[in-house]
């Protein structure tokens, strides 16, 4: 992980808040379109090897780093990540679309998730809305075609895609791949992604200077020996936003899969939640109890609907 605003300045402020919470919902094209190499687990091995100094002196709590680009006609974020996980069971947890699913919901803006076959594709059929409970009729509907592109010992990479969104945007691409390492971490490479037609980036700047005028993200800005942090805004700072929070729903699904079933979700959920707290000042939306009592009210919905 998807916050993206989307057609003119005109438009009311509900329909350009949701066209951001998409816009972070989802996944990359700009670097994301050139082609992968054919070793591509090695390819994420070499990435980790280029980063040593960053994760080893990142700001996070655990070894991570968290980079965003804005283009003309779309943007990404990506986070990297190692985790105390061996990778048969990220790669376990990782490669069914069901799973895929139960780790969505956690976002904030997620209010459906459900897995269906579909021309022999499988797709997840997503709905996306406010920091609120919603009728699902209300909500957005983005349809991901799900494929795990490669599994084998040692590597995993999964795609989820989209081609269009709601009020000018498309292109949805969000994806993970991993690596094993030693001492049973792996390391991680999440990164979202979506485009956006002239329109919506329109739409998109005009509600990050008003309604979404001091939302910030990670990336740190100006002198960074200063009184006060300067943190990225505007477009960068939404989709660094939406990637943190997906990465942690990955990071929560993953923690809690040694719980007994009937109370993984109530862990996932309080996990997620604690661990967005930390992050307060980019990622807090709403009180604990609000998140909590959503959430558990979405997830009933989804499981009675299925």
């Amino acid at each position: 992980m998807i916050a993206i605003p989307g057609t003119h300045a005109q438009l009311p402020a509900a329909p350009l808040a949701l066209l951001l919470l998409l816009a972070g919902s989802v996944c990359v094209s700009v670097a994301a379109t050139a082609e992968r190499i054919p070793d591509a687990g090695a390819g994420l091995r070499a990435r980790y090897a280029d980063l040593h100094e960053q994760l080893e002196h990142s700001p996070f709590p655990q070894h991570l780093y968290l980079e965003s680009v804005e283009g003309p006609t779309e943007s990404r974020g990506d986070v990297y990540a190692v985790v105390d996980y061996p990778i048969a069971t990220v790669s376990a947890a990782l490669t069914s679309p069901a799973h895929w699913c139960d780790l969505l919901i956690l976002h904030l803006n997620v209010k459906y998730c459900h897995p269906v076959s579909n021309d022999g594709r499988t797709v997840l059929s997503v709905a996306i809305g406010r920091k609120h409970e919603q009728p699902l009729v209300t909500a957005a509907r983005v349809e991901f075609d799900y494929s795990v592109a490669a599994s084998r010992p040692g590597y995993l990479d999964v795609d989820l895609n989209a081609g269009e969104g709601p009020l000018g945007t498309g292109n949805y691409r969000i994806s993970l791949e991993a690596v094993g390492l030693a001492k049973q971490q792996s390391f991680l490479h999440l990164q979202y992604s979506y485009t956006y037609e002239s329109a919506a980036r329109a739409a998109m700047r005009t509600y990050l200077a008003t309604t979404g005028r001091g939302k910030v993200g990670f990336t740190l800005t100006g002198d960074p020996n200063g009184p006060e942090p300067q943190f990225i805004g505007g477009v960068r700072g939404a989709i660094e936003r939406n990637t943190m929070r997906y990465y942690l729903a990955v990071d929560a699904y993953l923690s809690t899969l040694k719980a007994p079933a009937p109370v993984r979700f109530e862990q996932r959920i309080e996990r997620w939640f604690d661990a967005t707290e930390r992050y307060a000042r980019q990622l807090h939306e709403i009180d604990r109890d609000a998140y909590l009592e959503m959430k558990r009210s979405e997830y009933q919905r989804q499981q009675t609907l299925q």
